[in-house]
């Protein structure tokens, strides 16, 4: 080899330049910037739909009762304007305090205490729940993310004047033969209520409350239905069947914050602004 001769890197095909490496980089980056929404979509349809499989079995339950009470539903509230110490998925000594599965109407139909609070656990909602319970915070805390409809499936209703309905006895439940058409009337929703010491957020709550208050004419209730699942909420027919809505109007008028609720996802669905999908017409 002659002194001249120029000795000159090998490459191989293995090799990578800096170009190629960054180039690469860049791809992997927008593929996972395309996949990043499918792959949350898909974990948000997963929860929805464990959310649904909750509520089928909560209802479930709820025709159990029924069946073992001579068609009677179990109460909401039993006793809420005596002590307030009951409701149908919990008790509690007093007020104040986190209501506990034992004792409550349902819990012996969803296999105790530990089936009871796994089921009315809605995934979407979990980590509310986590940090309501480090936080101490709200007043129906033991629900665990589902509401009842108490306005009518919960308590007795007797009618009143200019279509209005006052309560006979909220101790047991109304019966099934008194609702005109099962498959449109709620009976189990996902729902929450506003946090009021708080500007931010909400906490769990028992009821999925209707349009307006039966025995209040045009008096609206905060609305309780919760719209967590991107926009849209489960809910549980009186003739078993689980479905989801989205929202169809919300009542901005929350706390005395304008719009509040409907940035809360709180609300109604149907087109109807009555309690048609509640009472027992």
């Amino acid at each position: 080899m002659g002194g001249d001769a120029v000795i000159r890197p090998v490459r191989t095909g293995l090799a990578f330049t800096l170009l190629e490496l960054l180039v690469s980089v860049a791809v992997i980056a927008t593929l996972l910037g395309l996949l990043t929404p499918s792959l949350m979509g898909a974990r948000q349809a997963a929860r929805q739909a464990a959310c649904a499989s909750n509520l089928r079995q909560v209802v479930i339950a709820g025709e159990m009762y029924a069946s073992d009470h001579r068609e009677h539903w179990m109460p909401g509230a039993a006793g809420i304007q005596r002590d307030n110490l009951q409701r149908w998925h919990g008790v509690r000594d007093e007020t104040g305090r986190p209501f506990r599965a034992e004792g409550a109407p349902i819990t012996a139909y969803l296999s105790g205490e530990s089936g009871s609070v796994g089921v009315r656990r809605c995934p979407t909602f979990a980590g509310t729940l986590d940090s309501l319970r480090e936080s101490e915070a709200g007043f129906e805390s033991g629900n665990g993310g589902y509401g009842y409809n108490n306005a009518f499936v919960g308590v007795v209703r007797r009618r009143m004047d200019a279509g209005l309905w006052e309560i006979e006895t909220d101790e047991r439940g109304s019966a099934r033969w008194m609702f005109a058409g099962p498959s449109r009337t709620v009976v189990f929703t996902d729902a929450a209520f506003p946090n009021s010491h708080g500007s931010e957020g909400v906490i769990e709550y028992s009821f999925a409350e209707p349009r307006f208050w039966p025995h209040f004419a045009g008096a609206r209730p905060i609305p309780t239905i919760h719209f967590l699942h991107t926009g849209s909420a489960n809910a549980a027919w009186l003739d078993g069947s689980v479905t989801s809505a989205s929202m169809a109007r919300s009542y901005a008028e929350t706390h005395g914050v304008e719009g509040r609720d409907a940035m809360l996802a709180l609300g109604w669905f149907g087109r109807e602004d009555d309690n048609g999908l509640f009472d027992y017409e």
